[in-house]
């Protein structure tokens, strides 16, 4: 058989098989777009618009809070005369195929339409039944979602949850003591939503002033996790950080210098609450799943991407010292992907999954997908999870990453490396099965008592 048949007879095989989605920021109760704003202002495509010369490239107002009409209008009257320059991205690919397949919409968005496509997305926005169909159609069987984002718990069926709450190894654009802020905002508190990218930092209950201060704010931050309730934690680690583990004595002389902090009080805060965090966690270890994010660094509005070998290699050191805590990493670089997978071939609690952010290009999931496959078993790789906010973009990232897995998968078979059978039992493996046994996801089908 050719490459191309056997492109196509994997790509519709794929369609058939099971899902789980291991990371996406569903709101329960609220899994659909609520409007144009939703698909087109996804900010993967605010990035697209905002490099094509859009004025704007912030998000939109982002949970707890919701963009009211008059927002997202504004930003879509903005943002509609600069479609015509992406229409060469792998982004606007996805939101052609959403369009176009959800919501019946083919023809090009201009000025004098954009209003009727919005309409349309907003008569479905609270029909739920058909949220499900979408997640259905695809055979989604569950996805992981935001913990703070659950409402009451009315989607629970169909989505599982991992908790995102402090960011003690992100950075921030223009900030230095962003580990010890993040830690003292949740002292005391329940979980809540993340500070977003680029943040505003309202104020806190606590402040840290001292050693004794990081410690009972660490107890209270993992004694606070909803376990049981959740599979994971997902955070981000960055590249910018020396994890050097600083003593007692330099991180106490460090918190005194918090007001003129600089790249090297930035480094012993979050190296140290790193280390102190995840020695606590590791004590329940069996009943959470670490994931991190690795390889998007600030920017005013985003992110770039951009990994140091150093990094790597401290990852590779802080997963050892911890093995009785499993990790996950989601990747924004493909050019680490290499390094991450001898990795994940040398320590037993650490694993990958899908392609995150600046890596979710197909030249970049081609490249990605066929590394993993032929250096780490299919035990240790989650093959799939969408980032997404709503179930159209879950819909539209599938469908990229099914038609480069079909290319990939079809490769391999040609070259003799995998039968036609294999490779479908492959796919199900990382897709499927691996989420199950990685992360604990159950592809529970009834509905929740109400």
């Amino acid at each position: 058989m050719d490459l191309q048949h056997l492109e196509q007879q994997l790509f519709e095989a794929f369609g058939t098989l099971p899902l789980l989605d291991v990371h996406t920021h569903f709101a329960g109760g609220k899994l659909g777009a609520r409007g144009l704003h939703d698909i087109i202002l996804y900010h993967m495509l605010v990035s697209d618009l905002y490099a094509a010369g859009c004025p704007t490239g912030k998000r939109l107002t982002e949970f707890p809070g919701w963009p009211d009409r008059a927002e997202c209008h504004q930003r879509l009257e903005e943002a509609v005369p600069y479609l015509e320059h992406i229409r060469n991205t792998s982004g606007w690919w996805g939101a052609r195929t959403i369009l176009a397949d959800l919501y019946g919409w083919r023809q090009p968005i201009t000025a004098s339409n954009w209003r009727q496509l919005d309409d349309l997305i907003r008569e479905r926005a609270a029909d739920a039944a058909w949220h499900r169909e979408v997640l259905d159609r695809i055979n989604i069987k569950r996805t992981c979602a935001e913990y703070a984002r659950r409402g009451d718990g009315r989607d629970d069926d169909r989505l599982q949850y991992s908790i995102e709450w402090g960011m003690f190894m992100r950075t921030q654009w223009g900030e230095y003591d962003t580990a010890v802020y993040d830690l003292e905002r949740t002292w005391g508190r329940k979980p809540e939503s993340p500070c977003p990218i680029g943040g505003k930092r309202p104020p806190t209950d606590r402040t840290i002033r001292s050693l004794a201060d990081v410690h009972a704010a660490v107890k209270h931050y993992v004694d606070s996790l909803p376990y049981g309730q959740v599979l994971s934690m997902a955070t981000g680690i960055s590249t910018d950080i020396d994890y050097r583990v600083p003593s007692d004595a330099e991180m106490e002389q460090a918190l005194a210098r918090r007001a003129s902090a600089g790249p090297a009080e930035r480094d012993m805060y979050a190296a140290y609450i790193c280390e102190h965090f995840l020695t606590a966690l590791e004590k329940r270890g069996n009943e959470i799943v670490f994931q991190f994010s690795l390889a998007a660094e600030p920017l005013p509005c985003e992110t770039m991407s951009r990994i140091s070998q150093k990094t790597l290699g401290q990852v590779a050191e802080i997963v050892g010292r911890h093995p009785k805590l499993r990790f996950q990493c989601f990747l924004a670089s493909r050019h680490a992907n290499q390094t991450l997978c001898t990795v994940a071939r040398e320590l037993p609690n650490f694993s990958l999954a899908g392609y995150w952010w600046h890596s979710f290009f197909p030249g970049a999931i081609k490249q990605v997908m066929e590394e993993r496959l032929d250096m780490v078993p299919v035990n240790k790789q989650c093959g799939f999870f969408s980032d997404a906010y709503c179930v159209e973009w879950c819909y539209g990232k599938w469908q990229i990453v099914r038609k480069m897995m079909a290319q990939v998968y079809a490769r391999k078979v040609h070259e003799g490396q995998y039968t036609v059978d294999e490779a479908i039992s492959i796919a199900r493996a990382v897709l499927f099965e691996s989420p199950q046994t990685l992360l604990g996801m159950k592809p529970l089908t009834s509905p929740p008592s109400r």
